[in-house]
């Protein structure tokens, strides 16, 4: 939480705030091809079952496992 706040920090613009969310800001950073965030941040869990499945898992034998969850 002080991170963010820390002058140093600050003065880097070290982090950035998108929809209400503070986040790490993209590094490294480079004059000639400056980086960017490209979206919002997802919620966790609100792409488990995506990824569960590109990765080819059982994702019904995962959440009664209780390896994951998802954001329902």
């Amino acid at each position: 939480d002080e991170a963010p706040e820390h002058p140093h920090n600050k003065a880097r613009g070290s982090f950035v705030e998108i929809d209400g969310v503070v986040q790490a800001a993209p590094a490294p950073r480079f004059s000639g091809t400056p980086s960017e965030i490209q979206g919002k941040p997802v919620a966790v869990g609100a792409n488990t079952e995506e990824i569960v499945e590109s990765l080819g898992l059982d994702l019904e034998a995962l959440k009664a496992s209780g390896a994951v969850g998802t954001a329902e």
